[in-house]
């Protein structure tokens, strides 16, 4: 050992000295196996490495074969030693530096040596460690130096040599250890595009065989090596990667929920802390490297076909933050969202798309998977989140407009793209919201600013959130209670549906925070007194709220039934005595400030008294203040003298201003407010419900009884008032022009509301008294009286006034009396019943009451009236009318009606189903998840308990069917129009429901196909309604472009042929269409062509988008041929029918007007699909040069032969046409020549436009031909006929006459003949083919 030292000792002193050759003398001595101990033994003991390895290098000179030898010996041990981790890291890093420095001083083998040797210890596994490959790029960069090295038995150059080693090393195994060494290692190699995107490819595919821990930072490396290039690759490589793992750890969790399996081999909370850290390690790169920012956009463009996953968009959320990209991804992510709901409708609607695509992936469902994954730290999604929330809400929320059904859409079940991208923000934010505590605040002041600002367009959609946000956590909501009583100081200056919005959905914190409920008081009473109508009608809404769901000790539990809103996590006792004794006060001190509502406007009395009887409902003990505030307001205007007519003072219910005369005290509403109320509490108490003090039951029976003794005596006296005691006639004017007609419209409104609400409040009490029934029928001729004359009135002016004012029947009291007139056979009551029954008048009335209560049901979402706002009860009332509704249509059919009843509107039956198809469509839009029930409640023995939707829908159906089957029948002096569309309406609605796979939906198509061949009643409007049900069904079927070309020919048949010479073959498949139906069938038809060619479009831009997605990932054009060639076959089969039926209609002699313009359009779109298909093949022919398919050739040669000419035939022909019927007309009628000229350029300028662009959209598509025959070496342009030149004809025979005629100076026929003949060429030409 003493000797090596010795040895070692010379060495460096030898090499201090300077003394060169000695050096090298002394060197050649040291055998091989010393000098690799000698260095071993100081590299372990961390002495004098350095200096002996510099020695060793100054004594080996490289000219020298030896010193060269020596050298690559000292390399070849070094490189090992370092890697095997017997050394301390600052020696390895020592040797390796030095290492480095004398590399470029090695002979070109040398170095192909030390590659080599790299490679094959890469391959084995012994660079673990990671040290020494720190000098493999600096050996790789001095060997691409060289000019030429042996290789095999030839010699290659540095470069290349260098390219087949890293070649070599990407081709073996790595070692899962040193992937991130070597990813580190290869940053510093100077690499080739190729040679990049080979390395990166190899890396990425290690991915999958590391650990999770390993991946950020690989990832991190891999982002650093991308700055050389192939950023694109590195992106999609980890997007992709991250999106595998999420769909299996997806499947574990499926499976495991499934097969109760604990052992997860991917973790969900390590594996979405590895994703927030690579998240975070791109987005870092993206803010330093801009070109990357690039990449990933263009990635994700490009990818059309499947675009997303979770984790892309958390990390889009990510990038978000970054400013300059914030505009950028949410424009994105808009785009993307939209597109996927709409993709998905247009799939959805057609079973043709359905059976040629699988379903596509919900983005929706992708976002909300974001918002779950986000509970692992992903804070820097967190603000990404709200905004795309916020975003979606605020872009595709309902919109300001048409006021009513607008605003109201939101509630029913979300069917647009809009309003499903619009639900998707709710969701996201009221998720989000749940989750991540520190930006509730944010979304919570948001939400209340959109409901403060945004007060002209609707707000629905905010509510909803809001209220769903307050039933999730109202105690986290308590946190924030300042930013909802600041929102409650706007409430005066907010629209009333935002207010009443507002309050239901912060209710249940009222419960349980006291400076909330103190501050809404607060606020409510100053906007009692506020100077604008609207607040005091907030003010209003606020009180009435709180009265409902502030109950009062003793109440009836029974009116907790119905409460609005209960929160279970509200863990407040707010039943408890105390606060019940509490709200008493409370609620009597509200009373007291309503009470002076009584003398304000008539649209403040009137919510007060719309609002009282619910409120009676749910807080019972308020009842004797109610009734006694009600009393003394009705007095006012109750005439006490029983011998006066008439019973009520009508004049103090009006009031004027100026020249103005206005409502001030909606009688009839406070008539109906105090019926309802009485009626309610006379059952609560005969039902022995209330238990109170004697002497307030006393005091509270006088009320009752006094109020009794006013409604009998103003029953009695109004049947006896005359319309003069109201100053009303039949020659009174009625006009909304002056004040006098305003007047008499007032009071002609409060007569018959009063009447109605009589009507109700004695039909109720009479318990089936003949008298009493008699009594009501008594009121409905009062009521009819003025009706008739208001009607009458209105017809002699204009239209719009001629509504019928909204009837003030309670949806349950129109329940019961429909009930009671069709239904009622008990013994006992037949005698009165029949005094109503008797009158057709009345039983119309009913009817037509409950279609406006339905329609009104349908609009809103509830009725006026008592229990009106109540869905379930709404819901109750609507299945019973139904229910009466459809057994008096079934069981009393029209025709057996007598014909006198018909003469005035509608007959009972015809009302019947006007309400049937009014009430299906109701339910189907604002109960869709209650059709089911409905259907039951409905009582046909036909369909048993348990049968399924399909099956009790299909019962219905057919019993419809069998009803259109008997008018149909009838022959055609008895058939009934009206009857037979509403029939029609009905049985779409219903059809909707229906399970499209099902069999009841095949006999349904079946049913239906086999009318429209049989039945051959002229009726436009029935035909339209049928063929319309018959392709909306067909649709979901299969494609209906079969069925479009046997309508085709029916309708060529039926018009003659453009060419009057030509005789058409007589073909009938539909009897359906005739003569007299061709022009509503056509337009029909050429809509159901618009839809195919949408269909078609769509599939195309799905196809190009694969090529362009395809050609994008790492050149992989080849798709598999089976899968590509579907989608192309299904669209030229698609094209190749509907050309052959425009075929047929091109030739048609079809009226000038909207069947031709329509056609016109839809022939230009044809072209245009044509084209855009055209396109997509010579997109194809550069990414995959073969054969074009055999289908696509005769697509191409079916256009040129059939449809190109006879378009300019048609063109032509339409052009004559209109020049003839002008001619003739200027002929006919001098006087309006004027007129005549306006509409024939209106005409013309249409025509410019239809003309040209069907001429413009054919030449496009030859353009385009050509060039596809360029690039495929296939002819196409040999089916094409060179088109016609319209712009100059001469025909010599028209010209020789048009001289003879002009000698005759008569140039105006001279025109018209030479317009009319100059069109014969042509058409000889169309004849020859």
């Amino acid at each position: 050992m003493s000797k090596m030292k010795v040895t070692v000792d010379k060495i460096i002193s030898l090499s201090e000295e300077d003394s060169v050759d000695e050096l090298q003398k002394h060197l050649t001595f040291v055998s091989d196996d010393q000098l690799t101990s000698m260095v071993t033994n100081s590299a372990l003991k961390g002495k004098d490495t350095g200096v002996l390895i510099k020695a060793i290098f100054k004594g080996s000179p490289v000219s020298a074969s030896h010193g060269a030898n020596r050298r690559l010996l000292v390399y070849k041990h070094c490189i090992p030693l370092c890697e095997s981790g017997d050394l301390q890291p600052e020696v390895a890093s020592d040797i390796i530096g030095l290492l480095m420095l004398e590399t470029h001083s090695l002979p070109g083998d040398a170095l192909a040596a030390i590659g080599s040797l790299y490679v094959e210890a890469i391959k084995v596994g012994e660079m673990n460690n990671g040290r020494s490959l720190e000098l493999f790029p600096t050996v790789l960069t001095a060997l691409a130096a060289t000019e030429a090295l042996a290789y095999g038995k030839g010699e290659l150059s540095g470069d290349e040599y260098k390219k087949q080693l890293i070649n070599s090393l990407c081709s073996s195994r790595w070692d899962p250890q040193c992937v991130i060494h070597l990813t580190t290692m290869f940053r510093d190699v100077p690499l080739s595009a190729e040679d990049l995107q080979f390395l990166i490819e190899k890396i990425l595919r290690m991915l999958l065989k590391l650990d999770l821990q390993e991946i950020p930072p690989l990832v991190y490396q891999l982002l650093l090596l991308s700055s050389k290039g192939c950023k694109k690759l590195v992106l999609d490589g980890v997007i992709n990667y991250f999106k595998k793992q999420d769909q299996l750890q997806k499947e574990e969790q499926r499976n495991g929920e499934s097969e109760d399996v604990e052992v997860q081999t991917i973790p969900q909370d390590q594996l979405r802390h590895v994703e927030g850290t690579v998240i975070l390690h791109i987005v870092f790169a993206v803010r330093l490297d801009h070109e990357l920012g690039r990449e990933f956009f263009k990635s994700l463009k490009a990818s059309q076909s499947d675009p997303l996953c979770p984790f892309s968009i958390a990390l889009l959320l990510s990038v978000a933050r970054i400013q300059r990209y914030e505009e950028q991804v949410f424009e994105f992510l808009k785009v993307a969202i939209t597109k996927n709901f709409k993709d998905d409708q247009i799939q959805q609607s057609s079973k043709f798309l359905q059976d040629l695509l699988p379903q596509c992936n919900s983005v929706s469902d992708m976002i909300l998977d974001t918002v779950k994954n986000s509970v692992f730290g992903w804070d820097h999604v967190t603000q990404g989140l709200v905004q795309l929330g916020f975003m979606l809400m605020d872009s595709f929320g309902p919109k300001a407009g048409v006021f009513g059904k607008a605003t109201d859409v939101v509630s029913a079940v979300a069917k647009t793209p809009n309003q499903l991208a619009c639900r998707l923000g709710g969701e996201v934010l009221l998720e989000s919201f749940k989750m991540h505590e520190p930006i509730r605040g944010e979304i919570l002041e948001q939400v209340l600013n959109r409901l403060v600002t945004k007060t002209a367009s609707p707000v629905n959609h905010f509510i909803e959130l809001l209220s769903s946000i307050v039933m999730s956590a109202p105690m986290i909501l308590l946190e924030s209670s300042s930013k909802v009583t600041e929102t409650f100081d706007q409430l005066s200056y907010l629209p009333l549906s935002t207010v009443q919005g507002l309050l239901k959905a912060v209710q249940p914190l009222l419960k349980v925070s006291m400076s909330i409920k103190d501050a809404l008081i607060l606020v409510l009473r100053k906007a009692m007194f506020s100077s604008h109508l609207d607040g005091r009608k907030a003010a209003v809404a606020g009180f009435l709220l709180l009265l409902k769901n502030f109950r009062v000790l003793g109440s009836l539990a029974s009116s907790q039934a119905s409460q609005a809103i209960t929160s279970s996590q509200v863990q407040a006792d707010v039943h408890s005595r105390y606060n019940a004794a509490a709200n008493e006060a409370f609620c009597l001190e509200i009373l007291s400030s309503l009470r002076r509502c009584l003398n304000q406007q008539a649209d403040v009395r009137l919510m007060l008294y719309e609002g009282f009887h619910e409120v009676l409902r749910r807080n019972s003990q308020l009842a004797s203040s109610i009734m006694q505030t009600l009393l003394s307001q009705l007095k006012r205007y109750f005439e006490p003298e029983q011998d006066l007519l008439p019973p009520l003072k009508l004049e103090s219910c009006i009031s004027a201003h100026g020249d103005q005369v206005f409502l001030q005290e909606p009688l009839a509403h406070l008539l109906c407010c105090t019926v309802h109320c009485l009626l309610w509490y006379q059952n609560v108490r005969t039902g022995g419900g209330l238990s109170d003090d004697e002497d307030d039951e006393d005091d509270e029976g006088g009320v009752q009884n006094e109020l009794h003794g006013i409604l009998e005596s103003i029953t009695k006296r109004m049947i006896k008032s005359e319309l003069e005691d109201f100053e009303l006639d039949k020659c009174a004017e009625f006009s909304t022009s002056s004040s006098v007609g305003v007047k008499n419209s007032i009071y002609a409104v409060l007569v018959m509301g009063v009447n109605e609400v009589l009507m109700e409040y004695n039909f109720i009490t009479a318990n089936y008294s003949k008298n009493r029934i008699e009594e009501v029928l008594e009121l409905f001729k009062r009521y009819h009286k003025v009706s008739e004359i208001l009607r009458e009135k209105a017809g002699k002016g204009r239209t719009q006034s001629s509504k019928t004012p909204r009837s003030l029947l309670s949806l349950s009291f129109v329940s019961t009396l429909l009930t009671a007139l069709f239904r009622d056979s008990t013994q006992s009551r037949e005698e009165s019943l029949s005094v109503l029954r008797s009158s057709g008048e009345f039983m119309r009335y009913c009817v037509s009451v409950a279609l406006q209560k339905i329609q009104q049901v349908e609009e809103t979402g509830h009725t006026d009236g008592p229990e009106g706002q109540s869905s379930d009860k709404t819901f109750r009332h609507l299945c019973d009318i139904t229910s009466v509704l459809l057994w008096r249509y079934t069981n009393v059919p029209s025709t057996v009606e007598d014909a006198g009843k018909k003469e005035k509107g509608h007959s009972v039956s015809l009302l019947c189903l006007e309400g049937l198809l009014r009430v299906f469509t109701t339910v189907v839009q604002r109960y869709p998840t209650q059709m089911g029930n409905f259907l039951s409640s409905l009582g046909g023995d036909g369909e048993g308990e348990g049968s399924d939707l399909t099956e009790q829908t299909a019962f219905y159906i057919r019993q419809f069917q069998r009803a259109l089957m008997t008018q149909l029948s009838s022959g055609e002096e008895e058939f009934n129009t009206k009857e037979a569309q509403l029939l029609v309406s009905i049985l779409s609605v219903l059809s909707r429901q229906l399970n499209p796979t099902s069999q009841q939906f095949l006999q349904m198509i079946t049913w239906t196909v086999k009318l429209c061949k049989e039945t051959n009643f002229e009726d436009i409007s029935f035909s339209k309604g049928l063929l319309s049900l018959l392709f909306s069904l067909h649709v979901l079927y299969k494609s209906p472009v079969s069925l479009l070309w046997e309508m085709c020919q029916d309708i060529h048949s039926q018009l003659g042929d453009i060419d009057q010479d030509v005789e058409v073959e007589k073909q009938s498949h539909f009897a359906i269409v005739s003569m007299k139906t061709a022009s509503s069938t056509t337009l029909l038809v050429l809509s159901q062509v618009g839809k195919v060619l949408d269909e078609v479009d769509w599939l195309i831009a799905k196809k190009k988008a694969q090529i362009s997605s395809d050609r994008t990932i790492s050149g992989n054009t080849q798709q598999p041929p089976g899968q590509q060639d579907s989608i192309e076959k299904a669209v030229t089969i698609q094209l190749g029918t509907l050309l052959t039926a425009l075929h047929e209609l091109v030739q048609t002699a079809l009226l000038p007007g909207p069947c031709t313009d329509t056609l016109m359009r839809e022939l230009s779109r044809t072209y245009g699909i044509l084209t855009t298909l055209t396109k997509y093949y010579i997109q194809l022919c550069a990414t995959q040069p073969g054969q074009l398919p055999a289908r696509l050739e005769k697509l191409v040669k079916l256009s040129g032969s059939h449809l190109t000419p006879q378009c300019y035939c048609f063109i032509t022909y339409v052009q004559s046409g209109e020049l003839t019927a002008g001619g003739s007309e200027k002929t006919k009628k001098k006087k309006k020549e004027d007129e005549a000229v306006a509409a024939a350029s209106a005409k013309v300028l249409r025509e410019t436009k239809a003309i040209p662009n069907l001429i413009f959209n054919i030449e496009q598509y030859e353009k385009f031909l050509i060039l596809l025959s360029k690039k495929s070496k296939v002819n196409l342009m040999q089916y094409m006929k060179l088109s016609t030149s319209r712009d100059f004809r001469i025909n010599t025979a028209t010209l020789e006459a048009a001289l003879q005629e002009q000698e005759q100076d008569q140039s105006q026929q001279t025109e018209s003949s030479q317009a009319s003949e100059g069109t014969q060429a042509p058409k000889k030409k169309r004849r020859k083919q």
